[in-house]
């Protein structure tokens, strides 16, 4: 039987009607979010809640010369910091265009850095050269941490089966454990983080929610295999990097005045860096879960996230992005076929997969009335770079913004 979860024609078919849907209701008048858009709400201007939110942050991370000023004053924080160790500052990277550009500029502000990775072992080609060639040119060292591939695979079958859009947290949350083990490991006090809201958005908790204890739950009720070196985060150990170790978390795409396309020309021309086609799109799972997952079983684009950052930022019109989301997403059919030979699912198991009834964190247990209940403390921990103001912001309030 041909369904849309496996047919060519007919998904093409389908997303036509969605754009032809999109079309006809509501949506922001800045950026391209709409009234599907989980707790969203628009203002006498027809202006969305998010932008809102993004027009605050903008107003304490405003960039120009007055975020550089910031910014500086953190480097010289770090570099009093890192006085008589090898290392300044830890920078995550992957491969992509973000954290390629965090190696380029702590290398211009004088850091001396350590790279760390965390490979789940669905890493590209591309990606995996960009690191190389980045770390090669710029002299940089690198401290890998590399989990078991069954048994993360086993964990990606947990997600699927649970039936929830977050397919990919597990990734998030091993990437956040490892820096910190990464800090803990070479007495370093300082990360740097490649996300931007100006030219990534801000993610609705309805399309993403992620903590340590969501993974357990999805895992302890359809993982098969012991989770021995998964490097989850869990409560405790964030509060122990957070009130001993004092691990602060910089963000300086937060601080300083970021252009995508500038970026990238940049490091293509100074580190041979590559384009793998789309946003996060460097690792094969997360071009599956961008690509065909979540637009599939859950009408979620998360291209939308991006496109309205870019929006936002003036650095895409609108017009633009609305054409763009309106083209299907570009499903590599060939990774379609890796995940489903290397998870062991037949055609017809993960059509059935595909078909279960659609779940949220809330079916699951989280920390996430703790984050709620926890939210002066948290306010406190942001203000000291201690945790992502995102983590604040997102995960603490009860409007799941």
């Amino acid at each position: 039987m041909r369904t849309l979860y496996t047919d060519k024609k007919l998904w093409a078919q389908s997303w036509k009607a969605r754009t032809e849907k999109k079309r006809n209701i509501q949506s922001c008048s800045r950026c391209l979010y709409d009234v599907d858009t989980p707790h969203i709400s628009f203002n006498d201007e027809g202006l969305c809640n998010y932008c809102e939110k993004d027009d605050e942050m903008r107003a304490q991370f405003p960039g120009g010369k007055k975020g550089e000023e910031e910014f500086v004053k953190i480097v010289d924080e770090i570099k009093i910091a890192g006085k008589g160790k090898k290392y300044d500052v830890i920078v995550g990277v992957s491969g992509g265009a973000d954290s390629t550009y965090m190696l380029h500029l702590g290398k211009k502000y004088g850091l001396r850095m350590l790279a760390v990775h965390f490979d789940n072992t669905w890493n590209t080609t591309i990606a995996q050269q960009n690191i190389k060639n980045a770390l090669e040119k710029l002299d940089v060292d690198l401290w890998t941490y590399v989990v078991n591939a069954q048994e993360y695979d086993d964990i990606y079958r947990a997600f699927l089966k649970s039936g929830t859009p977050d397919l990919e947290v597990p990734t998030d949350i091993a990437l956040a454990a490892v820096l910190g083990m990464a800090a803990e490991k070479f007495g370093i006090q300082y990360i740097f983080e490649g996300h931007s809201f100006k030219t990534e958005g801000i993610a609705p908790v309805g399309w993403i929610y992620m903590d340590a204890k969501y993974i357990d739950s999805v895992h302890d009720q359809f993982g098969e295999k012991p989770m021995k070196t998964f490097p989850n985060f869990r409560f405790m150990r964030q509060l122990k990097w957070m009130l001993f170790n004092r691990i602060k978390k910089v963000r300086p795409l937060w601080y300083l005045d970021y252009n995508k396309d500038e970026a990238k020309a940049l490091i293509t021309k100074e580190y041979d860096w590559q384009w793998y086609g789309g946003h996060h799109l460097e690792n094969r799972m997360t071009a599956f879960y961008h690509t065909y997952y979540l637009p599939r079983k859950f009408d979620i684009d998360m291209r939308a996230l991006g496109y309205g950052g870019l929006i936002r930022s003036g650095q895409m019109d609108r017009e633009e992005g609305v054409q763009l989301l309106e083209t299907e997403p570009n499903i590599d059919y060939e990774i379609y076929d890796v995940v489903l030979k290397r998870l062991g699912f037949s055609e017809s198991e993960f059509e059935k997969i595909m078909q279960t009834p659609k779940k949220t964190y809330r079916d699951y247990k989280t920390y996430k009335k703790l984050f709620e209940r926890l939210r002066p403390f948290y306010y406190l921990m942001a203000k000291m770079n201690l945790i992502p103001w995102s983590f604040y912001i997102k995960y603490t309030s009860k409007d799941n913004l």
